[in-house]
């Protein structure tokens, strides 16, 4: 399914190289005051043209469908479009029958039968982000005052990368990195045990994201190496305030009234121009490959805003009405 959420449910469709993409959101409350305006600064974030960025640049001029009006939410469906204007499908010919290596080409066929649109990655393209931006906007409205922030930790192992970054342009390949994300002023008792966890519905919607490998909070990974006495975090006062925040302000599931912070690690760009190996279904060969077109050499770079985007929404959908 291609929709997120019950409370606040986005629903994403559009391919990378089709007409438009775009996202309809339910359950915006009326009454919420919304601009175009407001929608610029995290859609330049996200946008390409910037050292490490994809050179294609969309407009990204957004259509409101429905449930806006007079500049305010009407308390129906939003639904918004943008279209995609900037596009040379003609670098994708070549992979119809030849899968490029790291990405859905293979799987995408097999799934639906041959019938998908494979031109830039089609509906599986990092492209399609935009959508989850522009709900974000929303999510991060109704969320209010709670607050998120990301931060670059390292771009293929580096801070600061610049020189590792300028040697996978130079030679062709490309890098991942990995990203915090923190959430501020969020009440204790937020999540559901279980299913529900608070770390289960931010981990659910973080892998729409394109390329993400992993996740962890708080101390993540690191607390399998740690003795049960240095993990746990001592309690200050009444109000649940912790010496350190090992657990990343979730307990069971719940926020604790900490900060919550987590961490999510971003694969490398799957398209890279070095010659590759894959399988030509045509000739029934495996056989090399050198993919062309326009590439992130590291989308990890442009990963920070879709991370806030996807974390208001998933909170959205646990805060009490």
């Amino acid at each position: 399914m291609n929709s997120f959420g019950s409370k606040f449910r986005v629903t994403l469709f559009g391919e990378s190289h089709g007409p438009a993409i775009g996202v309809v959101i339910d359950g915006i409350p009326a009454g919420i005051s919304i601009t175009t305006d407001e929608f610029r600064e995290d859609l330049l974030r996200r946008s390409g043209g910037k050292k490490g960025g994809t050179p294609r640049v969309e407009e990204d001029s957004l259509q409101f469908l429905s449930g806006v009006f007079n500049g305010f939410t009407t308390g129906s469906p939003v639904a918004v479009v943008v279209n995609n204007l900037n596009t040379r499908s003609a670098d994708y010919d070549s992979f119809a029958n030849s899968p490029r290596p790291g990405h859905a080409d293979f799987v995408s066929k097999i799934k639906h039968y041959g019938f998908a649109d494979p031109r830039g990655g089609g509906h599986h393209s990092g492209r399609v982000t935009l959508a989850l931006v522009i709900a974000g906007i929303f999510a991060k409205k109704i969320i209010s005052p709670v607050t998120i922030e990301t931060k670059i930790i390292h771009i293929g192992g580096e801070n600061p990368w610049d020189k590792k970054l300028d040697e996978a342009l130079a030679c062709g390949d490309s890098l991942g990195g990995v990203i915090e994300c923190t959430i501020k002023g969020l009440p204790a008792g937020v999540g559901e045990p279980f299913f529900d966890s608070l770390e289960s519905l931010i981990s659910h919607i973080v892998f729409a994201i394109p390329g993400i490998r992993g996740i962890e909070f708080g101390d993540g990974f690191a607390s399998a190496r740690m003795w049960g006495s240095q993990h746990n975090d001592p309690i200050l006062s009444a109000g649940g305030a912790t010496l350190r925040n090992g657990a990343g302000g979730i307990n069971g599931g719940i926020s604790n009234g900490n900060d919550i912070i987590f961490r999510i690690a971003v694969k490398p760009t799957s398209s890279i121009s070095k010659v590759q190996h894959t399988f030509n279904f045509a000739k029934g060969v495996a056989e090399d490959i050198k993919i062309e077109g326009r590439h992130d050499t590291c989308f990890a770079l442009r990963v920070p805003v879709v991370l806030e985007a996807v974390t208001a929404i998933a909170i959205s959908n646990l805060l009490e009405s």
